[in-house]
């Protein structure tokens, strides 16, 4: 098909011309002197993005799911019990790997369409008066429903019962994207990617660890050794990594920090949160279809999840979008495959970009047989976005 693809899942997501040429660079030593300063370019660039003073950034060559097992298997000790929600696929994914990982997991069980639960945190937190708890879990924006958790409020929570454990946040989808903050909230560990609002290929595992959470590392012992914390600290401390860097992801991720800085990170997050009410408002206000998420406070700024009439195959909708109109949208997950589609608004895009998504989705579910006006969904989006 002639033009190029319409690449709207919530991840990989668009990579700008100004990276991909930044990323053409010839293979070069990784121990040569040089090297360090791209090594600190990238981490000491990260620090703004994660609005961190003491923490520390790391990078592994892989995607967000090595940081996850970094951040278990580096801070906690066999057998040792976590808390988490599980509320989406994302949040299912990383309490499966707990288990897998031989810890114990306390699962908050969660309607998928709602966030975190902070009350139901609370009362676990509360009736855990021996401090088995080891580390509190929680995915900032679960992608899988489109959906966002107050973070803040989870730190809360533990703090208002003085629980000493860990806060380990996975925060891939929502990074450069929507507001994190890892000092103020006390995040001891946050987990990301490349691959979604720091507008990357996928490949490169990006993470923040806080002093209290590396003090924690010293002196667990569960095995680990590609995602050693230790490790990684001691090499980055002179500029190097512990094993092969990726150097090409690693200028990528330079002029990916730079981009960010230019725009203005304050300007990056309302132009997510513009950008998603437009997609929201094409949803509810033209098509007259629900989203997943089930209130405003839980609705997300970086992808929407369109939920379709009974007896529509939300995965049929998702195949014409591709094979007539060449736009990549996103599949519904477990729990709700079938039943939704997703429209990926984070990274590099504007007004003009999406609404090629919202109207491709939308020629897409009238040649299905869906009761949508033509011109609907654009006309509201276009609506939300021209309002003073």
């Amino acid at each position: 098909m002639a033009g190029r693809n319409f690449l709207f899942v919530p991840g990989p997501t668009n990579v700008p011309d100004r990276i991909l040429r930044a990323m053409s660079v010839a293979s070069q030593d990784h121990r040569s002197p040089d090297f360090p300063v791209l090594t600190r370019a990238c981490l000491d660039g990260l620090k703004p993005i994660f609005k961190t003073v003491a923490g520390q950034p790391l990078l592994f060559p892989s995607s967000g799911t090595g940081c996850w097992e970094a951040a278990l298997t580096n801070c906690l000790d066999p057998g040792a019990t976590v808390l988490i929600a599980r509320f989406g696929q994302f949040s299912h994914l990383w309490a499966d790997m707990c288990r897998r990982l031989g810890f114990e997991v306390e699962l908050i069980e969660t309607p998928w369409g709602e966030g975190a639960p902070v009350d139901k945190y609370l009362a676990a937190l509360e009736a855990d008066r021996g401090h088995r708890i080891k580390a509190v879990l929680v995915c900032q924006n679960e992608t899988a429903t489109g959906v966002r958790s107050d973070v803040a409020a989870i730190r809360g929570a533990m703090d208002s019962v003085k629980h000493p454990a860990l806060l380990l946040v996975d925060s891939v989808s929502a990074l450069a994207s929507i507001d994190f903050r890892m000092d103020e909230w006390g995040v001891d560990v946050c987990v990301s990617g490349s691959q979604k609002g720091l507008m990357l290929p996928a490949g490169l595992g990006i993470t923040c660890i806080s002093q209290k959470a590396l003090e924690t590392a010293r002196h667990t012992s569960s095995r680990r050794c590609y995602f050693d914390y230790g490790d990684m600290v001691r090499s980055n401390a002179s500029g190097y990594f512990p094993y092969t860097p990726s150097l090409q992801m690693m200028c990528a991720l330079r002029e990916s920090l730079a981009m960010l800085a230019e725009e203005g990170l304050e300007n990056v997050f309302r132009r997510h949160s513009y950008l998603a009410g437009g997609a929201r408002a094409a949803v509810l206000s033209g098509w007259k279809l629900r989203v997943c998420a089930v209130a405003p406070q839980w609705y997300s700024d970086t992808v929407t999840a369109v939920m379709v009439p009974e007896g529509v195959d939300a995965a049929a909708v998702i195949a014409r979008a591709y094979t007539r109109y060449n736009l990549s949208l996103g599949a519904g997950l477990s729990k709700v495959a079938g039943k939704l589609f997703r429209i990926g608004h984070v990274g590099d895009l504007n007004e003009l970009m999406l609404l090629g998504a919202i109207a491709g989705s939308e020629m897409a579910m009238m040649d299905l047989g869906m009761k949508i006006e033509a011109g609907s969904g654009v006309a509201a989006a276009q609506t939300y976005w021209r309002k003073p």
